[in-house]
């Protein structure tokens, strides 16, 4: 089924009982900014997949276009999975077997795909959440389901960027990027204990 809303393509397969990497639901937009003065355009499509029978607790389309604006021009898939396809992608891609809250893929070896306006850059990749580990931390670290959404959504734009926390300058540099831009957007301080 196909439809065409305010400029946004959106696409949605319905997804089946037992559910793979190519049966799932999937919305799919684009948007547009107008450019500003000596500013080029902004392109940027979000695609978004429900490997999951229920949609209940997820982020709404909406939120994740404004979280994903928030850190500039992207060409990305988010991709809502459950403990089984987390735990298979976590072993397959970083060895490690457990199913984990967030995992990202770039499509470009550096991280980076091309120009973006305002000397930044369109990104493109995968962002992979598993949504009962979100719920289980948001839970265990009393914050809000959205709001921890928005860090995971956040956090793995800027992997998708090149940022990273392995070395404690980077963790540093990196979540005080986290901490910025969830301010500008209304959240806490994800790093603050409650």
């Amino acid at each position: 089924m196909k439809k065409t809303r305010n400029a946004a393509m959106i696409t949605i397969q319905r997804a089946t009982q037992r559910v793979d990497a190519n049966a799932c639901a999937t919305e799919r937009s684009s948007t547009t900014r107008p450019p500003g003065r000596n500013q080029t355009v902004e392109a940027s499509e979000l695609v978004i997949q429900y490997a999951l029978p229920n949609r209940r607790g997820l982020p709404h389309r909406r939120s994740l276009q404004r979280w994903a604006a928030a850190t500039g021009a992207h060409r990305i898939t988010v991709r809502f999975v459950g403990t089984i396809e987390g735990r298979a992608l976590n072993k397959r891609y970083r060895g490690r077997d457990y199913a984990t809250n967030v995992l990202t893929f770039s499509y470009a070896e550096t991280g980076r795909d091309k120009p973006g306006a305002r000397g930044g850059r369109i990104t493109a990749g995968d962002i992979v959440l598993c949504a009962a580990v979100v719920a289980k931390e948001a839970r265990a670290q009393r914050k809000t389901l959205r709001a921890h959404y928005a860090h995971l959504v956040i956090h793995g734009l800027l992997h998708l960027q090149g940022h990273d926390h392995l070395r404690p300058v980077a963790a540093k540099r990196m979540e005080g990027l986290e901490q910025e831009i969830l301010a500008g957007l209304g959240y806490s301080d994800p790093y603050t204990p409650i």
